[in-house]
């Protein structure tokens, strides 16, 4: 447990939310409702929507607002990212409002003279934004919402007017993105402060107050066209930026049809492409099912062999085949096929470590930070969300007078075969860049059903270790039977075929590593991987909401 607290006026009234004074909570027990999510004040924004009446779409939309404000480095309305749904009534939905290369993008824009890439271009500054789908992807959820939008972002709006408590790694965060945002922003923003952040700062940030005022007032048009519109392209043109008034326009969220299949007596509910994790979940959670992984137990050298060989093979898959299916015909149904899961496991040696170098992409005829929320009401409504500005604070830059910061999402194409971007991750024609394209995303916000009713709510940022995030944490309850607290809190490991190596956390196990070493593994330690929510639902019905120890990660519920 957290307390964040400090002397000031009592303001969000609107749901008797305190922000300057808040508890962390790792864990609740509920009947009616819950949210885990990044941040104790979106969670309880969250909740209170659904206490007023609003279902689990409405406390999403809510949450998701909230953290655009107290979540600066992830949580967003400059950037983008999925919705994966299941109604009350057993309507799947999902819904990308992933962000979209501009109409003057093309596919060489990032390389210099010689063909070499400029990966400083696409990671930071103006030029690495893509159009961001956060706003459409808001309204694309109010079909389904109970409350009137109004009243979901009004939370949002107070938290940004009158200001909210940081933490102690917010302050962090934000003191050492210092140089960066001076760097690159043309109009200093309010995220640099004289003699630095500590925790129990209040932050204040009058204009995302007045942007999204914009949003309350204007509906979508509040963000894409008037004056928002014009701050954008502003600050693209006193830079390097692309982005222009027919690209904000333009832009759209999608319903897509939800990537649907079955684990044992599970149905696992995922988002499709541009997901990478509607195509490696499922490749991944079949290459496992007829494998005895629960007998091998958990963070058991032979478990962790098996799981590491099957994502090698899934992200080499990913690597060659993946990118947007409006630009480029994917063979999903062949890559998601059981058949296909068997064939790839043909090669599998339980003694020795496989090799990238010789387990590439399969044969087939003919493609970091982020942040996640789950949700579920009493009624039975389940929503999963991934939603992302790509690496830590975006491309570091903030509209100025607007407020709130820009996506680095064009590092997240293949700006040139081979080349890796800032997450490791290599592809390939599938995922060039092109005019109006959506890149290639991790995201894997998913729903896993138990009888046909909701079981769990599950996902988690990461960059590329998202999906193995999710894919272990499924395991973990699915095989090994583990508490929630434990499948999320447990370490965690990862393996994305190139660089081939065993990224562990600092508490996995020494012995198992020494293992894998013997068996030919580079296992190499690193930071935290992921901070994944999980919602669980008993056949009672009584609802347990586990937020991730990796960071100020909060559940709430009632």
């Amino acid at each position: 447990m957290l307390c964040c607290a400090c002397s000031g006026p009592r303001s969000a009234a609107t749901l008797q939310i305190n922000p300057y004074e808040y508890t962390i909570q790792k864990k609740i027990i509920g009947s009616n409702g819950a949210v885990t999510s990044a941040h104790p004040l979106a969670s309880e924004t969250g909740v209170s929507i659904m206490k007023q009446g609003g279902n689990a779409i409405d406390a999403a939309i809510a949450t998701q607002l909230a953290l655009a404000v107290v979540y600066p480095g992830a949580g967003n309305i400059g950037g983008g990212g999925f919705t994966v749904m299941r109604l009350s009534n057993g309507t799947n939905i999902t819904i990308d409002y992933r962000e979209k290369a501009p109409a003057r993008a093309h596919r060489d824009m990032y390389l210099d003279k010689q063909g070499n890439a400029q990966t400083a271009l696409s990671q930071n500054g103006h030029l690495a934004a893509g159009v961001p789908g956060t706003v459409a992807g808001l309204f694309g959820c109010m079909k389904y919402a109970k409350l009137p939008f109004t009243k979901l972002i009004q939370p949002a709006i107070d938290l940004a007017e009158n200001g909210f408590v940081i933490t102690e790694s917010e302050a962090h965060d934000l003191n050492r993105t210092r140089d960066a945002f001076i760097k690159y922003n043309t109009v200093t923003p309010v995220f640099v402060k004289a003699g630095g952040w500590k925790a129990g700062d209040t932050l204040v940030q009058k204009d995302l107050a007045n942007t999204l005022k914009r949003i309350r007032d204007k509906g979508m048009a509040g963000f894409y066209e008037g004056e928002t519109a014009r701050l954008i392209v502003e600050e693209m043109k006193r830079a390097n930026g692309i982005i222009n008034y027919d690209d904000l326009k333009n832009y759209q969220a999608k319903e897509r049809e939800p990537v649907v299949f079955d684990y044992k007596s599970y149905k696992i509910i995922t988002m499709p492409l541009p997901s990478s994790g509607g195509v490696l979940l499922p490749q991944m959670m079949q290459m496992i099912e007829d494998q005895p992984v629960k007998a091998y137990g958990f963070l058991s050298a032979r478990a962790v062999q098996l799981m590491t060989e099957i994502e090698r093979r899934a992200y080499a898959d990913r690597a060659k085949f993946l990118g947007d299916l409006d630009f480029y015909k994917v063979p999903v149904k062949k890559l998601t096929s059981k058949a296909y899961a068997v064939e790839r496991m043909k090669d599998y040696n339980d003694q020795t470590a496989g090799s990238s170098e010789t387990t590439g992409a399969g044969l087939i005829p003919e493609s970091e930070e982020t942040t996640h929320f789950s949700v579920y009401d009493k009624s039975g409504n389940a929503v999963s969300v991934t939603t992302t500005l790509n690496g830590g604070y975006g491309s570091r830059t903030v509209v100025g007078g607007a407020g709130f910061l820009l996506n680095n999402e064009m590092d997240d194409f293949s700006i040139k075969p081979g080349v890796p971007n800032m997450y490791g991750a290599v592809g390939a024609d599938a995922n060039a860049i092109a005019p109006g394209k959506r890149m290639l995303s991790s995201m894997t916000p998913t729903i896993v059903l138990k009888d046909n009713k909701p079981f769990l709510v599950v996902g988690t940022p990461g960059g590329t270790t998202i999906t193995t995030s999710v894919f272990q944490t499924l395991i973990n309850i699915l095989e090994f039977d583990m508490s929630t607290e434990d499948a999320v809190n447990k370490p965690k490991f990862h393996h994305q075929w190139l660089p081939d190596e065993i990224f562990v956390e600092a508490a996995f196990p020494q012995p198992v590593r020494e293992q894998l070493r013997q068996m030919g593994y580079k296992v190499t330690q690193r930071g935290a991987i992921g901070r994944t929510e999980v919602i669980r639902i008993d056949a009672n019905g009584t609802i347990e909401a586990v937020a991730d120890k990796r960071g100020d990660d909060s559940a709430a519920g009632y």
